[in-house]
This record gives C-alpha cells, structure tokens and sequence, in this order.
C-alpha cells in the first residue's frame, strides 16, 4: 500500500536527518518543506511535533523547528551514556526475546554485511541503526527502548565517519563490526545474558575512539603550536 504524503515526509526527513542531509542544528523551513513534499502547513507541524517526541528536532517558541544539534555538551553526554544504555538493551533482549523476533534480526544483517562490504557508509549506518532498533525491540522493555531510540540517532549520524574508513586498521575495524553483529545474534539465541553484553561493550569500543574524531577537531600543525613561544606573536 502506498504512503500517504505525511508518513512518506516523516520517514524522508528522519533518514535525511540520520544521514546528515540535513546537519546538526539546521532550522527547518516549513513553507519549504510543505512545498517539497507537497503537503499544508497543518500535517507538515504534526511531522515536526511527530519528530520532536522521537529526539530528531527540537521546537522552539517563535522559532520554529531545528534538527536536534551534536554540540559538545550532548556529544559528552551521549558517550558517558551509550555502552550503559547498549549493554542493558542487550542484556534484556537475550533475556526476554521470542522465537520469532530472531528471523528479522538475521535479516537485516545480512543487509548490513553486504551494504558494508559494497563501501555503502549510508547504508551501513542505517543498518546498524536497524540492528540494533530490533534488539531494543527484544528487550521488551519501553523505558530503555525510548532512551535507545535517542541514543541512536546521534550513532547513526556520528557513525558516517565510522563507515568511511580510511586507514587498513580502519577498514578491519568495519569488517569487524559484522563479525560482532553475529556473534550478537547467536547469543541473544541462545539467551546468554552474559555474554551478549560482553560483546555488546566490545562492539561499542570497536568504533568509540572513530566517533570522537567526530567532534575532536584535529592538532594544530607543530608550527602553529610553536608561536606561543615566539615573543612577538599574536
């Protein structure tokens, strides 16, 4: 069945929004939007409030709306919080999962295996986003699936840098990243509590120091930073 013009924007602007599209903190023309996805001003606000209660957009009084920024005080909090929230996530899911919850999961990672393998960076963040959307699915538990689904929204978009990798170790890095997804599944299969979040830490420490590159800008070059000892630098 084909979409209505208000689920296909909503569905369009969280993947444009999960794909950097459109960046960290830009406000969202409304008459704009209305006029590209051909829809009135009424549901393109229900959109935005629709977006607002799931973390992609903040609205502000008199200002309208404003894709949810990467700052550096949500930057910090998003690492300090993320292995707590991934790792109870997967605790539960290994221990509350049904039988048929495990079909879907395998699904999307033999997406994810092949989407990383083709060098797609969107569409291997948007899978990983998928996998581990369907482990919160597993968990059964609605206060950690709300806290997941903000989480990853930030991974997804910090995770652009994760999955266009550069150096060899980078590129063993993202390889691994599949090896972990299935090794996930086979634990939550066999409910091994223990071991999925083990290797649900492993799996949050494999592209960790990728994504604080993200918000870390890089040294200054030696001569830069040798000026201060000069006596009439500015």
């Amino acid at each position: 069945m084909a979409k209505d013009k208000k689920t296909a924007c909503l569905d369009d602007l969280r993947m444009r929004i999960l794909r950097q599209d459109i960046a960290p903190g830009s406000d969202l023309d409304e008459a704009s939007l209305c006029d590209h996805y051909g829809i009135s001003r009424t549901p393109m606000r229900e959109v935005f409030q629709r977006l607002s209660g799931e973390g992609y957009v903040r609205i502000e009084q008199n200002r309208g709306a404003k894709v949810a920024s990467m700052d550096l005080t949500v930057m910090r909090m998003f690492f300090q919080t993320a292995p707590m929230i991934y790792a109870n996530v997967a605790r539960l899911a290994a221990e509350n999962r049904r039988s048929d919850e495990i079909p879907p999961l395998k699904a999307i990672q033999e997406e994810f295996r092949a989407a990383v393998l083709a060098g797609d960076t969107a569409g291997a963040a948007l899978l990983n986003h998928a996998f581990h959307e369907q482990i919160g699915i597993m968990s059964h538990n609605p206060y950690l699936r709300a806290s997941l689904g903000r989480m990853l929204i930030d991974h997804t978009r910090l995770s652009q840098t994760f999955y266009r990798p550069v150096s060899e170790d980078e590129k063993h890095r993202v390889t691994k990243a599949i090896d972990h997804h299935d090794a996930m599944i086979v634990a939550i299969e066999r409910q091994e509590s223990a071991v999925i979040v083990d290797l649900t830490i492993d799996h949050w420490n494999l592209s960790r120091d990728r994504l604080e590159q993200f918000v870390s800008p890089d040294p200054l070059p030696l001569d830069v930073i040798a000026m201060k000892d000069r006596k009439h630098a500015l």
